[in-house]
């Protein structure tokens, strides 16, 4: 074996002190070939134009010799002609000469000193080295492209002269045109600034660049122009240069007083060519000034370094920027008062459109709004916004584009963008889909679209109106909407809308430091009894997680923060005693009834609220008393109401285990378990459809469903049901309408599955679905009980009968995607709104929940023509719109549709009410999370939930809200935070409500004793004739004569007609629909038994007060939103205490436990 190491030469002594010196030699004896590169660049020519040219440091010191030497030859002109005199100037060394027509020696000849053209001499000679070492340097193989060249041609003029004078002196006075070194002062001008840009590394403005050059023609055009006509003039009017200038001035403004006229023709000629020339060259500069002026318009040119440092900016970063989205963030963002002296600098791929420019036209925005054109993808747009300056950076999506996954691409990429230029800086991102959400989980704001708008529209299932709810939570406003309208519900209702979430540290707080050390619902409790305000969560100071309502048992903390509900935070706000103002209040009651809400607490002036201290002391017996009464008041009533303890009582509370929960739901199966034979159980959902979804406790089967059995439809080897009614569910269907299936709709099912909902409250699901699902969405939802899907539309009134309309609760549109963006943008609502105002028509006691791209459509929802009522409703909101911007200097609501009446019921949403979430939270920064938290996207330990109860008879001697409240905190643990109120209202008669009655439409007319009675049958019969179609009002005058017509002999098949013919005159458009229904699911071979009738309830109206004051008395059908403990933390020990969800039992008041 060869030893291999042996074969290894050894190293050679490199380091030995003969290297040193002789160096190592033994490359001498090796193949390989030293290679020198850029050997051209050591050559004697192109060093020279490394310094002279390619350099840019020492190019720009070239350049600015260069400009120099021609500004101190202008100058050596000047001091040439100061000290030249007019006559006797001829040749070195020549007498004067006499010409007859034109003295032309005054202008060949002129005085020049002997300093004087040493200096000229020496500048000139300057020059000329320069110039022919730069043309040579500069020689590309063409010597005409050098030679001429006008700089060059100007350049020859004015030193070869000079060059010749010095061997041949009778020319030293030889006039020598050297003003015209100020077009190659302005040559080298151009280059210089160039050169500097270059050494900076900054890129130069070309507007900057334009304003320059045409500045320089310009004052190079007068500087000739001066120069030129007082040399002439030597020969004729002798003109100084002060005249010659004033003349230029005067000529040149196109003044022409004429006072000072060139004499001579070749001054006059020298006139008219320099005009041509300004002619010419001005327009061409002023045009392309005024071209790069208008693109930096378009672009939006730059926000300044100086004034990034000096002052505060945000920037808001859109695909394309919509006249309603700018408005929305505008009015949100500087609605806070520390917001003020913000700046808002967008950045924008496209163009300004006119209704945007217009806009920002105004003082108010013009002011404060920065339009940029340019992309966030690249640098150099993002240095003229100055991100890294910036206090925070908005991106938002495109909503109505086709392709939302493609718009969520750019977004991303924007966020990237962003990130990677100012890793620092505050990140707002909205996103559209719920699978792209976990790419920007980097950014410090996420608001993902469609998970918080199918979690809603599940809310409003079964909390209804919670989409108001969270939209009136998440505006800025004052609560002064409404205040000057006749309507009481408006007063009330815009009054309560003015409520916003706040937050304080518990120890510098006046609402909530006195209850330290006690439970979280005796603090609630006292706080809104005392001050108005609803505690409704909490965080640590060592937990960055909020909780809500987090029950009796957690007791608070001086350094919590504490998450209130009021109309203004409580750093604005003063107390005053409540004795002080009895006096004024005696005088000036607000409180005229049981349903009217009184002025209790909050008087809001001057941007101040000052909120009266309620007197804690003991009532007298006549009031309202909800302490306990003394042993000696027997003859009293009996207190139903047990006070809120401080510190929760440990026997009263006792812990839960879910896994092992055996509560009076789950001890035996219900009835549609036994129906389906399936059996429920409470974990985690295995499948997710997307990454970042929060895990989530639900009920969920034993056992996947079989992908066919998810087919409402169609039946099955497991199944032979082939419509909803055939199922037999025990509860009403909620069904949600929607184009495709997305994983947004995943947080549609999982609210209405949640953990605390009762299992026999459970509501069946059926997805109306224009295209089939794919497999990855049923692998997600067949672990859910009791949820279906269908192909089909809701254009089609087969598809809606077979998935069970007729016997639904609730039925959900989703807006579609590919409606979304139409030629004319309000227009993309159309289709929807048609299909509802359909579906409304033939399924009046059907709640319909629909979702619209324009938030300004609602007014077409459910849209009644001749409602005189709601006709007056858009008159009273524009009238308060005005008010609003007059009186209050426009710091109401910005929701425009505020109180439309499908708005205020929560019959209508749309996600771009939503966008003021996201807006909010760069002043609240928990906004989002709380949000989350209610429409249970986000489940923290220990939080609670938010559900709904409904108020009945036996519950009205409760009285008032805050009676309720006690109620609430003492049994359950309940927090509540507002009121669905519903209520009637008198409607004209429209339409739809009337019936076609045939002794109304009489020849005859009667005489009536009365006055009265002729009057109301006057009305009657003149608004039903004014209302029914003129087709029906012809066919019935039609079948009336028939019947008078009738021989005397007619046989009974005729007799049959007619009475049928009458009939159907005498039916009602609403009985025909019914029928019109009926006969549908009869042909379909589908069963009418318990079909509901046409319900009519359009004279009722339904709105939301968010925390109500105290005394406001409590109706029946009322429906309280109330934040629930969470289960796993606390259950109450009596389980009859609590009361079921609302709108989830089919029985009645049976199955809800009474307070």
């Amino acid at each position: 074996m060869v030893d291999l190491e042996s074969e290894v030469p050894p190293l050679p002594p490199r380091y030995r002190f003969r290297d040193l010196l002789l160096g190592d030699q033994g490359w001498q004896n090796d193949d390989r070939v030293q290679v020198e590169f850029y050997v051209n660049e050591n050559t004697f020519k192109e060093r020279l134009k490394l310094f002279f040219i390619k350099n840019q440091r020492s190019s720009l010191r070239i350049r600015l010799f260069n400009f120099s030497l021609k500004l101190l030859s202008c100058l050596l002109y000047i001091f040439r002609v100061l000290d030249d005199p007019t006559k006797g100037n001829a040749c070195w060394g020549c007498s004067n000469q006499n010409y007859t027509t034109i003295d032309w020696s005054p202008v060949i000849w002129v005085r020049r000193s002997l300093p004087l053209w040493g200096l000229q001499v020496t500048v000139a000679l300057i020059s000329l080295f320069e110039t022919m070492l730069l043309s040579y340097l500069s020689y590309k193989g063409n010597i005409w492209e050098q030679i001429v060249r006008i700089p060059f041609i100007l350049e020859i003029i004015n030193t070869v002269p000079f060059f010749i004078t010095i061997f041949w002196p009778p020319l030293r006075n030889l006039f020598i045109p050297v003003f015209l070194n100020c077009w190659l002062a302005k040559h080298a001008l151009e280059n210089m600034i160039n050169d500097l840009h270059r050494a900076i590394q900054r890129t130069q403005s070309a507007m900057f660049n334009q304003l320059l050059i045409l500045i320089s023609t310009l004052l190079c055009l007068i500087f000739t122009c001066i120069c030129g006509i007082q040399h002439l003039e030597r020969a004729g009017n002798n003109l100084t240069l002060f005249d010659s200038l004033y003349f230029c001035i005067v000529t040149f403004s196109t003044v022409g007083f004429g006072d000072v006229t060139p004499k001579i023709w070749p001054s006059k000629l020298l006139v008219v060519i320099m005009i041509c020339v300004a002619l010419v060259v001005l327009p061409i500069q002023f045009e392309q000034l005024a071209y790069l002026w208008m693109e930096r318009q378009k672009s939006g040119g730059n926000y300044s370094r100086h004034r990034a440092q000096t002052e505060k900016h945000i920037v808001l970063c859109v695909s394309s920027l919509k006249i309603d989205l700018l408005m929305d963030f505008l009015n949100e963002f500087y609605a806070h008062p520390r917001l003020q002296d913000y700046y808002v600098v967008i950045l924008c791929p496209t163009e300004m459109d006119s209704q945007v420019r217009r806009v920002l036209q105004i003082p108010m925005w013009s002011q404060r709004v920065i339009y940029l054109q340019g992309s966030a993808l690249k640098d150099q747009d993002l240095l003229r916004a100055k991100m890294d300056n910036a206090e925070a950076c908005f991106i938002l999506s495109s909503r109505c584009e086709v392709d939302r996954t493609a718009a969520d691409h750019q977004t991303i990429l924007r966020a990237w963008a962003v990130k990677d230029f100012a890793p620092n800086r505050p990140l707002y991102v909205q996103i559209l889909k719920p699978e792209n959400k976990f790419h920007v989980k980097f950014a410090d704001h996420v608001v993902c679209e469609e998970e918080f708008k199918y979690a809603m529209l599940a809310l409003n299932c079964i909390c209804p109106a919670t989409s108001t709810l969270i939209t009136l939570l998440v505006h800025t406003s004052r609560g002064q909407e409404g205040q000057q309208s006749p309507e009481q519900w408006q007063e009330m209702y815009g009054k309560c809308s003015g409520n916003e979430v706040h937050h304080i540290v518990m120890e510098e707080s006046i609402f909530f430091a006195e209850y330290e050390g006690k439970s979280f619902t005796y603090a609630s409790f006292h706080a809104h009894k005392k001050y108005g305000v609803c505690l409704i969560g909490v965080r640590r100071e060592d937990n960055k997680n909020i909780v809500l309502n987090p029950g009796p048992r957690y007791i608070m903390n001086s350094t919590d923060t504490c998450f209130y509900i009021n109309i203004i935070k409580e750093e604005n706000s003063t107390f005053k005693k409540q004795e002080e103002e009895e006096r004024t209040r005696a005088s000036n009651s607000f409180y005229q009834g049981p349903s009217r809400l009184p002025v209790h607490s909050i008087i809001a002036s001057m941007g101040t609220v000052a909120i009266d201290l309620h007197d804690t002391g003991c009532r007298s017996s006549s009031g309202p008393n909800l302490t306990l009464p003394a042993d000696g008041s027997k003859g009293q009533r009996r207190p139903s109401i047990a006070p809120v303890l401080e510190v929760a009582d440990t026997s009263s509370v006792q812990t839960c285990d879910l896994l092992s929960d055996q509560s009076e739901d789950e001890a035996a199966p219900s009835d549609d378990e036994e129906s389906t034979g399936e059996e429920c159980i409470k974990g985690y959902p295995p499948n997710s459809p997307y990454i970042g979804s929060s895990p989530t406790f639900c009920h969920l089967l034993r056992e996947k469903v079989p992908f066919c059995c998810l087919r409402l439809d169609k039946g099955c080897q497991h199944n032979y049901y082939e419509d909803a009614k055939s199922y037999g569910f025990k509860n009403k269907l909620i069904i949600v309408s929607a184009e495709t299936v997305g994983n947004g709709l995943y947080n549609f099912i999982v609210p209405l599955r949640a953990y605390y909902r009762p299992k026999t409250e459970l509501n069946p699901i059926v997805v109306l679905l224009d295209n089939p699902p794919d497999l990855h969405f049923l692998e997600a939802v067949c672990w859910f009980p009791m949820v279906y899907y269908m192909v089909g539309s809701i254009d089609n009134l087969d598809d809606l009968l077979r998935c069970g309309v007729s016997f639904a609760a609730n039925m959900v549109v989703v807006d579609k995607e590919s409606t979304m963006s139409a030629e004319e943008d309000y227009m993309a609502d159309a289709k929807t709104i048609v299909n509802v105002q359909t579906l409304f028509r033939l399924f009046s006691s059907l709640s319909i929940i629909t979702e619209l791209t324009h938030p300004a459509n609602m007014r077409f929802m459910q849209f009644r023509a001749k409602d005189c009522y709601s006709l007056t409703l858009s008159k009273l909101e524009k009238v308060r719109e005005l008010f609003i911007n007059v009186l209050y200097n426009n710091k109401g609501s910005n929701l425009a549709f505020m109180f439309r009446l499908p708005f205020a019921a929560g019959r209508v949403f749309s996600i771009s009410m939503l966008d003021t979430l996201l807006y909010q939270s760069f002043v609240k920064d928990y906004m989002i999370s709380i949000t989350r938290l209610l429409l249970g996207l986000d489940t923290t330990p220990g939080s609670g939930f938010l559900c709904a109860m409904k108020i009945t008879e036996d519950d009205l001697w409760i009285r008032t809200y805050g009676r309720l409240y006690q109620k609430l905190c003492s049994s359950t643990g309940d927090i509540p935070i507002g009121v669905y109120r519903t209520e009637s209202h008198k409607l004209a008669t429209s339409e739809s409500q009337i019936s076609v009655n045939v002794d109304d439409c009489e020849d005859t007319k009667e005489i009536k004793d009365t006055f009265g009675c002729r009057s109301n049958h006057r009305n009657s019969t003149s608004s039903d004739q004014s209302d029914r179609p003129l087709l029906r009002k012809k066919s019935m005058q039609w079948a009336r004569r028939l019947s008078r017509k009738v021989p005397k002999h007619f046989s009974k098949t005729d007799e049959k007609i007619s009475q049928q013919r009458m009939s159907l005159c005498k039916r009602s458009e609403r009985q025909e629909l019914a029928e019109l229904v009926k006969n549908r699911m009869r042909n379909l071979g589908l069963s009418t038994a318990g079909c509901e009738g046409m319900n009519d309830h359009q004279n009722m109206l339904s709105y939301i007060l968010i925390n109500p004051s105290p005394d406001t008395r409590l109706e029946l059908s009322d429906i309280v939103y109330l934040i629930r403990p969470d289960p796993l933390v606390y259950v109450p020990k009596d389980p009859n205490s609590r009361k079921s969800s609302v709108g989830n039992n089919t029985g009645g008041g049976q199955d809800e436990t009474q307070l």
